[in-house]
C-alpha cells in the first residue's frame, strides 16, 4: 500500500503530482474511473486531498469530472497539445536567450551534467525526469523561474506525448543530440543559436503526433 509523506508541499499537492505522473505515463490510462473512495485508501488520505487533486488534475485537463458520474482519465487531446507546444516554444525561446547572456561556467558545467544525466538515464523512465531537469536549470539561469512555472501548468498534455514518443518516434538519442544543441549554444553565449536550437526541439511534437495518434488511437482525441 502507498503512502503520501507529510512534508512542505500540501498532501493534496503531492497526491495531484502521483496521480499526474501516472496519468503521463499511461499508468492510468484513459476511460479509466477515478474513485475517491478507492484513492483515499491507496495512499492513505483522507478524501478531501483527493477532491483536491481531481480539482487540479481538471484544470490540466487530464481528467473530466462529472457530477453524479465520477471522474475518468481524458484523451490526449491534439488541440491541447499544439496551444501547449505554442506557449511554451514562446516562453523557452526567450529563456534561452537571457540564459546564453547570462550563464557563467558553474551553470553551464550544470547544464553538461544534465546531459549526461540523460544519456545514463537513455531508454528508461528516467529519461523524462532527466529531460526536464534541463529545462527547469536553463530557466533557473536565466532568473526566470516564474516563467518556468507557467511552463509547467501548461505542459501536462505534451508530457503525455513524449512520454509516448521517447522509446520509438523520437528516440531519446536524437533529443540528447537537440539538448546538446542547445546547451552548447548557451555555452557560447550565442542567443540566436539558442533560439534556433530551442525552436527546431519544440518543432520535435509536430513530428511525432501524427505517428503517436496512429500508433495510439485510443489515446488521442482529435
Amino acid at each position: 500500500m502507498k503512502s503520501i509523506p507529510q512534508r512542505a508541499a500540501s498532501i493534496g499537492a503531492q497526491l495531484h503530482q502521483a496521480l499526474r505522473d501516472a496519468i503521463v505515463r499511461a499508468e492510468l490510462k484513459p476511460g479509466t474511473a477515478l474513485s475517491e473512495a478507492e484513492i483515499a485508501v491507496r495512499y492513505t488520505v483522507s478524501r478531501q486531498p483527493v477532491r483536491e487533486a481531481f480539482i487540479r488534475l481538471a484544470q490540466e485537463d487530464l481528467v473530466e469530472i462529472r457530477p453524479q458520474r465520477g471522474t475518468y482519465v481524458k484523451r490526449i487531446v491534439m488541440a491541447d497539445v499544439l496551444d501547449a507546444r505554442f506557449v511554451r516554444e514562446a516562453i523557452e525561446v526567450a529563456v534561452a536567450r537571457e540564459a546564453a547572456l547570462k550563464a557563467d561556467e558553474p551553470a553551464i558545467e550544470r547544464l553538461r551534467a544534465t546531459l549526461r544525466a540523460q544519456g545514463a538515464a537513455s531508454g528508461n523512465a528516467e529519461f523524462l525526469a532527466a529531460d526536464e531537469a534541463m529545462h527547469h536549470e536553463i530557466a533557473l539561469i536565466a532568473g526566470r523561474e516564474a516563467a518556468w512555472r507557467v511552463v509547467d501548468q501548461v505542459k501536462a498534455q505534451m508530457d503525455r506525448v513524449r512520454y509516448l514518443s521517447y522509446t520509438n518516434v523520437s528516440p531519446a538519442e536524437r533529443l540528447i543530440a537537440q539538448h546538446g544543441e542547445i546547451v552548447e549554444a548557451i555555452a557560447a553565449h550565442d542567443a540566436d543559436a539558442a533560439e534556433a536550437a530551442v525552436r527546431t526541439h519544440m518543432a520535435e511534437i509536430l513530428l511525432q503526433l501524427p505517428q503517436l495518434a496512429a500508433q495510439y488511437p485510443e489515446m488521442f482525441e482529435f
